[in-house]
């Protein structure tokens, strides 16, 4: 049986050099555009247009054009209602000039007669983006301690269940600093904007990436018991093994399906799905190579700073 865990250094590498750039780009994009992120009107403030054509002609590609034409080219356009009514939802900056969108609708009215009774425009304010920035982290606050919290009472009866937690919640940064250093990076190159979506996206990435540690964590705690006098390097290798087909038989129909919508889900839907995906697959790897590593190490008392198992040092040397 190969040694999955015995390599855990070179996972730790691999980890790092992705994260250590993703710093790297998030600082370049700080320096250079003000922000690790570009920010949609969901942050910064902006306008809702929700308007109405009584005739089919519109489409999201001509009405992107139409608001592109008075400067704003990161729009987000979704079609609302059924298919005959005609009924788009366009969100983007706010436009001081009344010029402008006296403009813009003139130009809608070219794709399609805009009923005129049915247009709606709203102000955005960017203190929502902000209530939900906050809720959000408070959200990965409290789901980080609750997680940790279950972990110890269900991991009670293994020593040092505490820190089954902590390495659950060190590879949910990984996946999560693996992310936002995908939407730094897609911001600089393709202009893509962090919206409400992508928070979304963030609090399922937390859900999986843990779900997937724990699966590993539990197979660990029933084989400890069933396997006195083995290294303990060899139980977690075991245990690794006999769950690593069945999480990747799951992770691999939830990717089909993600890039199957990210291929022909449409331009409103393919930011989220791609951040998605990204994290997942992140997540697919702490797991395994991240998670479960980091405990072995810490056992064994390679991590500076960390004291490990000394009763477990022993029988392990002895083994």
């Amino acid at each position: 049986m190969f040694n999955l865990v015995q390599k855990r250094r070179w996972y730790f590498m691999v980890s790092g050099v992705i994260i250590g750039t993703g710093l790297l780009i998030m600082l370049y994009s700080a320096i250079s555009t003000g922000s690790a992120f570009r920010l949609s009107i969901d942050f910064m403030g902006g306008s809702i247009y929700d308007v109405r054509f009584t005739e089919p002609g519109a489409t999201e590609e001509g009405i992107r054009q139409v608001f592109a034409e008075q400067g704003d080219d990161g729009v987000v356009i979704q079609r609302l209602g059924e298919p005959d009514d005609y009924r788009w939802s366009v969100r983007g900056r706010f436009l001081e000039y009344q010029q402008a969108v006296e403009a813009i609708i003139r130009e809608l009215d070219t794709l399609a007669p805009v009923d005129t009774d049915s247009l709606r425009i709203e102000r955005v304010s960017e203190t929502v983006g902000e209530e939900v920035t906050r809720a959000a982290l408070l959200a990965t606050v409290v789901a980080a301690v609750i997680i940790t919290g279950f972990i110890v009472l269900a991991f009670r009866q293994v020593p040092k269940a505490v820190r089954y937690g902590v390495c659950a919640i060190v590879a949910m940064g990984h996946d999560l600093l693996v992310v936002m250093t995908f939407a730094s990076l897609m911001g600089l190159l393709f202009g893509w904007e962090i919206d409400a979506l992508f928070l979304t996206a963030i609090l399922t990435i937390v859900g999986f990436s843990v779900q997937d540690s724990i699966i590993v964590f539990d197979r660990i705690r029933e084989n400890i018991p069933k396997h006195i006098g083995e290294p303990y390097e060899a139980i977690v290798n075991r245990s690794l093994w006999e769950t690593i087909h069945r999480s990747l038989a799951t992770q691999l129909n939830v990717n089909f399906v993600l890039v199957a919508i990210l291929l022909f889900g449409g331009e409103t839907l393919r930011q989220f799905i791609a951040v998605l995906l990204v994290g997942l697959l992140s997540g697919q790897f702490s797991s395994i190579f991240t998670a479960v590593p980091l405990l072995v190490s810490w056992e064994k008392g390679e991590i500076p700073l960390l004291k490990g198992d000394t009763d477990l040092i022993v029988a392990d040397a002895r083994a």
